[in-house]
């Protein structure tokens, strides 16, 4: 069953706040890790690792290993795939129609299966409980539809399972919030990042599906892809936000959402 959704940002900058909204938001992120300490599994969507034009997948590989930092923060560590519940999830999305691949390396099973993490796993993955998770890349080659359907899928999944699943979306929002930044300024990033967290705090996902695209082009974003992966899956059941919190330090904007399952 799926127990709750975490809405978390993979930016250096929560892991050691300097300014008060981003003190604030890794307050958020650890309100996340608290709410689903009793969970059994993660599902984590990730826009930082395998990137494919026009599949998604599903990390099949047992062992996932630290691999790739961010602007020199290391941060070590292994997690274990849920590979019965990864499994389920690519079978049912396959049979489905869906544009998905499974993914592993070196070996099928065993000692040597192993796949890399990234920042856009390891930083969210800092502030939960370790548990076996499932991990799935989102693509932005294919329609808004497809994305929002791959989710409900997802969201039957989960459903039917006994154990208690939490869903994590890792994404930052728009790069170009600073002029000195590596893509510079543009006015794209303010408006979409406004718009994200006025849709998370009046409840009003369902109108992610509106956002025009040459708004999400131009505001340089990493977040809208995962997003409607997420609004796919919360349509599965009613979900309740119980808090959010956005920071911009640098020159991406971060937010953080908690969503838990109404009973």
């Amino acid at each position: 069953m799926l127990t709750g959704v975490g809405l978390m940002p993979h930016g250096n900058p929560v892991l050691e706040p300097e300014d008060e909204e981003t003190r604030r938001l890794a307050d958020v992120l650890r309100k996340i890790g608290k709410q689903f300490k009793g969970t059994d599994a993660y599902v984590l969507v990730s826009p930082h690792n395998a990137r494919m034009s026009d599949h998604l997948g599903v990390v099949m590989a047992e062992h996932l290993v630290s691999w790739l930092s961010f602007e020199g923060k290391e941060l070590p560590g292994e997690w274990k795939t849920d590979r019965e519940l990864a499994e389920k999830i690519y079978r049912t999305e396959k049979d489905a129609g869906m544009p998905v691949v499974d993914l592993n390396f070196a070996s099928l099973r065993g000692e040597y299966s192993r796949w890399p993490l990234s920042w856009g796993e390891l930083i969210p993955l800092q502030f939960l409980e370790k548990k076996p998770l499932v991990l799935i890349t989102p693509t932005r080659g294919v329609s808004r539809e497809t994305l929002v359907k791959f989710g409900e899928i997802l969201g039957e999944v989960l459903e039917r399972e006994e154990e208690e699943i939490a869903l994590i979306i890792s994404a930052d929002h728009g790069h170009a919030h600073d002029e000195n930044g590596p893509y510079g300024l543009r006015k794209e990033s303010e408006t979409y990042d406004r718009l994200i967290m006025k849709l998370i705090n009046g409840n009003r996902l369902e109108e992610l599906l509106k956002i025009p695209e040459e708004l999400v082009r131009n505001a340089l974003v990493d977040s809208y892809w995962q997003m409607l992966i997420m609004l796919g899956t919360m349509r599965k059941a009613e979900f309740e936000l119980k808090d959010s919190a956005y920071a911009c330090p640098t020159y991406f904007g971060m937010a953080g959402a908690l969503w838990v399952r109404k009973v």
